[in-house]
């Protein structure tokens, strides 16, 4: 008995080649990602490796009046600014072997191609899932305006490519008069004067447990998230999902990931949160490049790509995946980092 009878070919079949492959694992569910779940940064494909950003700075001043036939006055160029941002590669690979599907089927069953077909879309789930736990801490970190790789190095500070200084207040909720709902105002006061065109619908922030817990139990909000909290227990809702208070909706946000040297490495820092605007239509977006395969060169990238390839000696398959995005905010200054300092 042959590879062939025991393990078909399947990385030549035309059901598994890099556009059958890719399109299955995009339509896998995601299964991890608070974030990425929210839509709140959309997949933008693009055709080339580099994305960018161009600023529009217009200047607005106040018209005068001027007598009927007076000459109008003369309008002022904006400043233009094009930022380029290279896209991160993020290959990762693995493998089905004979193991895989040893007694799994009996030999000259009918199944044959619906079990290994079972077993690839359960090795491309597993892949799949790995990639989006990496695209969430890549777009935790442009909700944050400072983009992190795996290992906690720098990809891109946003604050310092579009030249901005990072607004950051601090509520104090260690202290019990602290007017908590200013501290709020000014959260939101500083998004919306720095939409710079854009809309929103409202302002959200992702926080801490520490921060969360810190700001139900404070003076001046207790007795307000008390009534709230009496109306989501009559409806069934999750207390952590969104409190609103001072025109800031807070939510609580656990994630977090082991880094390659198996360290746990939280999302969001103790005591602090990060503050955002929804409702956006331009302000937030996910640019994916295309895979570096022979078929996607010069076509519009996807999410994720797979590929697979038989192994020297027929020995098993190699299947690879790669994801090459780049979550952005294209307006930073609407970013606002909140914490406790006390």
């Amino acid at each position: 008995r042959g590879y062939n009878d025991m393990f078909p070919n399947i990385a030549k079949d035309p059901a598994f080649n890099v556009v059958s492959l890719s399109t299955s694992i995009n339509i896998l569910p995601n299964n991890y990602g608070r974030v990425i779940k929210s839509g709140l940064f959309p997949i933008k494909g693009v055709a080339t490796r580099v994305v960018a950003i161009e600023e529009y700075q217009g200047i607005l001043t106040l018209l005068p009046t001027k007598p009927l036939g007076a000459p109008g006055t003369t309008g002022k160029s904006g400043k233009r600014k094009v930022r380029t941002f290279q896209i991160p590669h993020i290959p990762h690979d693995d493998s089905i072997v004979a193991s895989d599907i040893a007694g799994v089927r009996a030999m000259g069953s009918q199944d044959q191609m619906q079990t290994i077909t079972q077993v690839v879309n359960d090795k491309l789930q597993s892949m799949k899932n790995k990639h989006m736990i990496t695209l969430e801490h890549l777009t935790m970190g442009a909700l944050k305006g400072i983009i992190l790789d795996a290992d906690a190095s720098i990809l891109y500070n946003l604050y310092t490519e579009f030249e901005i200084t990072q607004k950051e207040v601090d509520f104090l909720l260690g202290t019990g008069t602290t007017k908590v709902a200013n501290k709020c105002r000014e959260v939101v006061r500083h998004i919306e004067a720095n939409l710079k065109g854009e809309v929103m619908s409202s302002v959200r922030a992702l926080v801490s447990q520490e921060f969360y817990d810190k700001l139900i139990t404070h003076a001046l909000v207790e007795k307000a998230y008390d009534g709230w909290a009496a109306a989501q227990d009559r409806i069934g809702g999750d207390l952590r999902k969104g409190f609103t208070f001072g025109g800031m909706t807070f939510e609580e946000y656990v994630g977090s990931a082991p880094d390659k040297d198996g360290n746990t490495r939280r999302f969001i820092t103790a005591d602090e949160g990060h503050a955002f605007p929804e409702g956006t239509t331009e302000t937030f977006a996910t640019h994916c490049a295309p895979a570096d395969f022979i078929e996607t060169v010069n076509t519009i990238g996807q999410h994720i790509y797979a590929k697979m390839e038989e192994m020297k000696f027929g020995r098993g398959i190699e299947m690879h995946t790669q994801s090459n995005p780049l979550p952005l905010c294209h307006r930073p200054a609407v970013l606002v980092k909140i914490k406790s300092s006390n």
